[in-house]
């Protein structure tokens, strides 16, 4: 049998709550920081897909936003996309979070995956930090509400279990072609994770309501030569709040907000593009951005509003 007729591909889901660890999975499974992590609830507002291609299989990771109630309409575009990524996948990681359980929105996921034909896989994440002996009981409760094609206990974080998490999915994956060039980890442009590195910041480093207020875009990217016939890449993004306050709060006290994010934000990006980055970084106001259907398909990426 010839490698055409052996290789095996296909789509892999990663669904759950806010804060379960789904980014940090997607990070750890490809060697590299592809989608955004804080602390904060709904760090991730669209698909983010990482490519792991071996000579045996390719593996389409599609990190979703976690699963919540929606309060706006950024957050029902949100939990759309997180639900359509289940409608092509081949396998769903439904990662869950040992050290804080989310009963209401859990047995929602759960409900959604009983109307998919997707092969189930529970990711039991963050058992670094709990006994093992409090594992038994929540293997057995879930292994009562879903017949799971496997349950699988890792820590996204010193990646433990990553292997057989890893080894367990390609069992699963249907016989098919390359899609992607082996090298490559990503089918989303670099601009995106460019505008995604800088919104992390600004929700690393504000609170309340200002992270989920503010979307990036990158406006201008271009090589350019400096004096010294070195070659920088000039980057211009645009920082939108919705309001006028938010954008004060975003530029900081003599604008030392907004060069803090552009400090920590070139270091990530150059560490991504691996080249010298000039960042010039720019705040304005578009005013209820999250509640109006153009206005997110602009800012949000959301191509189906």
């Amino acid at each position: 049998m010839d490698e055409n007729q052996s290789f095996k591909s296909g789509y892999v889901s990663i669904i759950g709550a806010p804060n379960v660890g789904k980014s940090t999975l997607l990070n750890t499974i490809l060697g590299q920081k592809l989608a955004i992590v804080t602390p904060k609830p709904q760090t991730t507002r669209n698909q983010i897909r990482g490519i792991v291609t071996t000579d045996t299989h390719q593996i389409i990771f599609v990190d979703t936003p976690g699963l919540m109630d929606p309060k706006y309409r950024l957050q029902s575009e949100m939990v759309k996309t997180a639900y359509g990524a289940l409608s092509d996948a081949d396998v769903a990681l439904f990662v869950i979070d040992v050290t804080r359980p989310y009963p209401d929105i859990e047995d929602r996921i759960l409900r959604h995956l009983k109307r998919v034909k997707s092969t189930v896989i529970l990711v039991l994440n963050k058992v670094d930090l709990i006994a093992k002996p409090t594992l038994l009981p929540i293997f057995d409760d879930y292994s009562q509400r879903y017949e799971f094609a496997h349950m699988i206990p890792i820590s996204a974080l010193t990646a433990d279990g990553i292997s057989v998490l890893l080894e367990q999915i390609e069992t699963y994956l249907p016989l098919g072609p390359r899609y992607f060039p082996e090298d490559q980890l990503s089918d989303l442009p670099e601009r995106f994770f460019i505008a995604e590195t800088v919104r992390e910041k600004i929700m690393l480093l504000t609170q309340r309501e200002i992270p989920y207020a503010s979307a990036v875009v990158v406006e201008e990217f271009e090589k350019r030569q400096t004096k010294k016939s070195n070659e920088i890449i000039y980057i211009r993004a645009i920082v939108y709040a919705e309001r006028q306050t938010q954008k004060q709060i975003i530029i900081g006290k003599g604008g030392k907000l907004i060069k803090r994010v552009g400090e920590l934000a070139r270091i990530d990006i150059e560490k991504f593009l691996d080249t010298r980055v000039f960042l010039e970084i720019y705040v304005t106001v578009k005013t209820n951005w999250r509640k109006d259907p153009r206005k997110l398909k602009e800012l949000g990426g959301f191509t189906d509003i």
